[in-house]
């Protein structure tokens, strides 16, 4: 799918800018809905050797490399782990005070820029402030609350919405009933993520097993609290359990019209905060069936 249709808003706006030549040298794009393919698109704008419109082609050498990450002009960066170090940002700054290989321009993508290191953020909101060469850099982030205010403040910031209409479409392409794919597509941040999601077998035994929970929550009270134990056993790690939580909400957002299942949620709301407090999963959710 084009870059025109996952982020259709985000897209016309620099339809305008290009054609202007007014593209500025620092943006952050929150969140992850196809604001990594809008950075390498307008990176293949910038290198382009056969621009229509002020708009890249997507066929010369500079759009192919581009597109594969292999453009010599390009560096992309990505956290080791939950943080992106002081070092790793030192080092690609020093690339800002010299030209291209190819050109005199380059282009600095860096995903999860929530995670830099404090220190990096600040070395790295220098050379914003105050660029050396013909340089871009796109911050890439899932939730711009918790990227800093400084860096917030000197830097254009475009959004990138979710389009859960557009995941669900494709999950159902790949098989799933439309209730499975409207699920995946609440909890998928990406197509990349919805494809992951779709290969796991374990999500479709949450999906099964939360909508038995909540089934019995609204029915059975015993039954749910034995059907706790069986979830509490399967998913084992903390994103599998918040996947769980994330799937019980939705299943009983679902019933709303049931005064059942707005107490729940508010149980629910509870467990969770239990949950992220390090009490274990499932005396969280049995404190939810018993609440």
């Amino acid at each position: 799918m084009s870059i025109e249709e996952l982020a259709p808003k985000a897209y016309r706006s620099f339809q305008t800018i290009l054609a202007k030549e007014r593209l500025n040298h620092a943006y952050l794009f929150a969140g992850d809905f196809a604001n990594f393919e809008m950075a390498l698109y307008l990176t293949q704008a910038i290198f382009c050797q056969d621009l229509k419109d002020k708009l890249p082609c997507g066929r010369c050498r500079s759009c192919q490399l581009i597109a594969k990450n292999e453009f010599q002009d390009l560096t992309v960066l990505e956290p080791s782990g939950q943080v992106i170090k002081t070092e790793t940002i030192r080092e690609m700054l020093k690339d800002f005070s010299r030209t291209g290989y190819e050109g005199e321009q380059q282009v600095f993508i860096i995903k999860d820029c929530e995670k830099m290191h404090i220190n990096a953020a600040n070395a790295l909101l220098k050379h914003i402030e105050e660029p050396q060469s013909a340089s871009y850099i796109f911050l890439l982030t899932n939730d711009d609350n918790q990227v800093l205010p400084t860096i917030k403040s000197r830097t254009q910031i475009f959004h990138f919405p979710k389009s859960e209409d557009y995941l669900s479409r494709q999950a159902q392409k790949a098989g799933l009933l439309k209730n499975q794919a409207d699920l995946i597509a609440k909890l998928a941040k990406s197509p990349d993520d919805l494809e992951k999601l779709i290969k796991d077998s374990k999500v479709l035994d949450f999906i099964n097993a939360s909508q038995k929970l909540t089934t019995y929550l609204l029915s059975n009270r015993e039954k749910a609290y034995l059907e706790v134990s069986r979830l509490a056993t399967s998913a084992l790690d903390k994103k599998e359990q918040d996947m769980v939580l994330k799937l019980i909400t939705y299943h009983l957002a679902n019933d709303y019209s049931q005064a059942k299942a707005i107490h729940y949620l508010e149980g629910l709301y509870l467990a969770r905060q239990m949950w992220e407090s390090n009490v274990s999963f499932q005396n969280a959710l049995e404190y939810m069936v018993l609440s």
